[in-house]
């Protein structure tokens, strides 16, 4: 029998749809009962405009979950179930770009737009603005709002109107929606003498079979150690995570567990012998590897089978039900929360305000000593792992950080960040042509590059521009070999520039074994973990 696919919904693991609604009161809240009833007879009655009974319901059961004040709990109306049904239970197609939230003007911008799909054969760029779809302005949409507008049945059609920085025309632009079939893992490097590094970017239904095959590649190849790349991942299907973390661990070892208000809790274990137990592993992690991302890391690391290293991850762990109402409306409300094997819970704490996720008590500038502040925990064998939400890494090691005279300039092209970024990708695009693989970036670009700023308008003078040209020459380097080379090129080139990549190398060089990289990470082990032996046969 196949196993029921659970997929996540805003990087909150899906539990499957259950039918029926709720139990709405018991006797002891009367009075609240007639509270609500009151303030329904009097709207229904008095308000100043007609609203049929059916609103007035709808409003108050939408103002209830809102009041909840979590944004993965929603009211879905008989349209909204379709698209929800259509995203998460069957094909849906879409354009094949990623989209995200521009910081200055918080219009939703296009990030990244993959080859061979609808959005590269209809021309759009990497920080083409998304203005409107169809004839609905975007302005004061959310991510999740433009992309739902933007996803449907393959084969129908929506049209878009982007704002390109230097094209005074709105770009108007039908697509036929397609499925999209990103990899999840874009490409493979090997550093070092045979340390294998693996970048996943999403789990997608392809994450398991693209990790395995990159992984037994390696073992082919002799590798003598492995980086998994988590960061920036959002997760995605509950079950490719489990046969993700299960390529690690002995069968019967937990991988994650979920706990509701009611019932008993349900545990997630390995069930199949894995196919890499005791190669050395590093996971990287940082503050936007989430959900799927976070059940692998909590898993590996509370069982001694992987050192994480980076920045503590976003903390998204809530389970969701879908409750069929009547009318055809569904109310997809927050039923759980994951923990790791050693009880950790997986959420952060944090508040829903005006749109955005703001954290109880912010960690951005947690370190090695701080992080002690956080509950702790045990791993199988002894190690202190760390609670309080999110997986906090055994090395936190930060990104490398601009210099003032950086932060200066950047902060000069900010309020012009779009002209800044567009003028970036079509030079790049024209110098790609030509560049070879060993290319390095010239004055003679450089210097071209600020022009192209200051016929854009881009707020920057010439003295500030050059106290930053380390920052600038990364910024091209790496968009000139992403366009001429492709992505892996770029990654290797901008090693330079990746601390938390360089240090897994670098505990990898030094550590034969699991064992060595807990001990440089100044942990040692009292004995090898139980729960990693191989099972005994009866």
């Amino acid at each position: 029998m196949p196993r029921i696919r659970k997929t996540a919904l805003i990087g909150a693991l899906l539990i499957p749809v259950v039918a029926g609604g709720f139990l709405l009161q018991s006797h002891g809240q009367r009075e609240g009962t007639a509270l609500l009833e009151q303030v329904m007879s009097l709207v229904s009655d008095r308000y100043v405009d007609t609203l049929p009974l059916s609103a007035v319901y709808e409003k108050a059961a939408r103002g209830l979950v809102k009041e909840l004040n979590d944004p993965y709990s929603e009211l879905l109306t008989p349209k909204d179930l379709k698209q929800f049904n259509s995203r998460t239970g069957g094909r849906y197609g879409g354009l094949g770009m990623a989209i995200e939230e521009d910081p200055q003007t918080h219009v939703i911008k296009v990030a990244t737009v993959y080859p061979n799909t609808p959005a590269e054969t209809g021309g759009i760029r990497e920080g083409d603005l998304i203005v409107k779809v169809d004839t609905l302005s975007t302005r004061g949409w959310t991510i999740s709002q433009v992309s739902d507008s933007l996803t449907g049945t393959p084969g129908t059609k929506v049209r878009a109107t982007f704002a390109r920085p230097g094209v005074s025309t709105p770009i108007e632009a039908t697509f036929t929606r397609a499925e999209i079939h990103i990899p999840a893992v874009p490409y493979t490097l090997s550093f070092n003498n045979k340390i294998g590094y693996i970048p996943l970017q999403q789990f997608n239904e392809n994450a398991a079979e693209n990790l395995a095959a990159a992984l037994k590649q390696f073992q082919a190849q002799g590798a003598r150690g492995l980086i998994i790349d988590l960061r920036g991942d959002p997760g995605g299907i509950l079950t490719e995570s489990l046969d993700i973390a299960n390529m690690f661990l002995q069968a019967g070892q937990q991988i994650a567990s979920v706990k509701g208000r009611e019932g008993p809790t349900e545990n997630y274990t390995a069930k199949a012998a894995p196919i890499a137990p005791s190669i050395p592993l590093v996971v990287l992690t940082d503050e936007r590897s989430a959900s799927a991302s976070e059940i692998v890391t909590g898993a590996l690391q509370d069982h001694d089978r992987a050192l994480v290293v980076g920045q503590t991850s976003f903390g998204k762990g809530l389970v969701q039900g879908v409750y069929n109402l009547d009318g055809g409306y569904a109310l997809k409300l927050t039923t759980g929360k994951w923990f790791t094997p050693s009880g950790r819970s997986i959420q952060r704490p944090r508040k829903f305000v005006n749109g955005q996720f703001v954290e109880e008590t912010p960690d951005s500038n947690e370190t090695n000593v701080s992080k002690r502040n956080r509950p702790t925990y045990k791993s199988d064998a002894g190690r202190v792992v760390y609670g309080g939400g999110g997986i906090t890494p055994d090395v936190i090691v930060n990104d490398d950080t601009l210099t003032a005279a950086e932060q200066t300039f950047a902060k000069a092209v900010a309020p012009k960040g779009q002209d800044f970024f567009t003028a970036l990708n079509d030079y790049s695009v024209e110098l790609a042509k030509s560049v070879k693989p060993t290319f390095t970036v010239e004055p003679a670009w450089n210097a071209e590059f600020y022009n192209r700023l200051q016929s854009r308008g881009v707020p920057v003078d010439r003295k500030t521009y050059d106290a930053a040209s380390r920052y600038v020459n990364r910024l091209l380097d790496q968009r000139i070999a992403h366009y001429a080379y492709g992505d892996s090129t770029a990654k290797r080139r901008d090693l330079a520039y990746d601390a938390p990549l360089r240090k897994a190398i670098d505990l990898l060089d030094k550590g034969g074994s699991q064992r060595d990289l807990f001990a440089m990470a100044g942990e040692t082990l009292p004995a090898p973990s139980r729960a990693a032996a191989p099972p005994k046969k009866p």
